[in-house]
């Protein structure tokens, strides 16, 4: 078994993402069992190491990180929020959290705000002297449970402490949370509704990019179903099973259906010369991929309550939707 798993299979309040971390960071160690023998403890380099039962290994945590990201007025669109986390719909656009080239400006960035989080030397603390965001996910990364990409409208889930946030993480590792998106994609698939099941991994010579790859790639399945066709483009449904990076985008691309929109995973879509000149430039001018996480449900991890939530299609996607419609009233599908 990978080292990674066994040690978050025997840890339930560290996720594997976090576990990794931390043996990357020569924070997890292996103890050879010999008191005394401080020597003989090797760092655990490699969260892919092989363990075969009855190895020991230390876990001693580096000190936090202090909190780089700064707390910014931007505005939330919230469906729910209590002491222990809140739902938000994240507007399209809207990059979820601090990285290369986006420093301000982020999900991340309004939550600090929202929540009052004050940055201080060594850590961060809210105005009532509380974390006011889990820090489990990094300096970089306070309360963000899971992500969407930037062009990706909906909804998110996003823990205030630690507790929550392992409890929320082992959720989605038993694919308990429900997560339902709609994607307007390219051409007419058959049959009605189906299920993708199939490995995704970095791309081989294209870092920036997934793919579906046996080699490294990890179990990943979207199923999905048919909710409206129009000419040449189709509304579907998707339910998440897994959550990998780009899940969805990569696994419409690879049966080759790719959203509308998509500039990594798909050509620019041309709409044909018979269309009437409206929609024809409400769908050229729709310049992101058509996904918008629609619904998500979890249970609450203090109260144990089952909470359900949507969110409705931001502005243009449902005007793009209804040119479709209107074009569909004149064209065979």
């Amino acid at each position: 078994m990978r080292l990674d798993q066994a040690l978050a299979a025997c840890d339930h309040t560290l996720s594997r993402s976090v576990i990794q971390r931390l043996i990357r960071q020569g924070a997890i160690c292996r103890d050879e069992g010999i008191p005394g023998a401080d020597a003989l403890r090797m760092a655990a380099l490699d969260p892919a190491d092989r363990v075969r039962g009855g190895e020991r290994f230390c876990i001693e945590p580096p000190p936090p990180e202090p909190m780089t990201a700064t707390p910014e007025a931007i505005p939330l669109v919230i469906r729910y929020e209590d002491d222990h986390l809140l739902v938000v719909d994240k507007a399209a656009g809207l990059v979820v959290h601090p990285g290369a080239g986006n420093a301000r400006g982020t999900l991340v960035n309004a939550l600090l705000h929202h929540c009052g989080v004050q940055v201080v030397e060594g850590g961060r603390t809210s105005e009532g002297g509380e974390p006011g965001l889990s820090g489990v996910g990094g300096p970089f990364r306070p309360g963000i449970v899971h992500r969407l990409d930037k062009d990706t409208s909906g909804l998110l889930v996003v823990a205030k402490n630690d507790a929550v946030h392992a409890a929320l993480a082992e959720q989605f590792a038993a694919h308990s949370v429900t997560r339902r998106y709609l994607a307007l994609i390219r051409g007419l698939p058959r049959p009605h509704q189906g299920t993708i099941d199939a490995p995704i991994g970095r791309h081989p010579t294209r870092r920036t990019r997934m793919a579906v790859t046996s080699r490294h790639g990890r179990r990943a399945v979207t199923h999905f179903t048919i909710l409206e066709r129009f000419a040449g483009l189709t509304l579907i449904a998707c339910r998440l099973e897994t959550g990998r990076t780009h899940q969805i985008r990569v696994h419409l691309a690879h049966i080759g259906h790719p959203v509308l929109g998509d500039p990594v995973y798909s050509r620019p879509f041309q709409p044909p010369g018979p269309w009437p000149e409206a929609v024809r430039m409400c769908v050229t001018a729709f310049r992101r991929q058509a996904l918008h996480a629609a619904a998500l449900g979890f249970t609450h991890p203090v109260t144990g309550q089952r909470l359900e939530y949507d969110a409705p299609l931001p502005t243009d996607f449902a005007e793009l939707l209804a040119a479709l419609r209107s074009l569909s009233q004149g064209f065979a599908v």
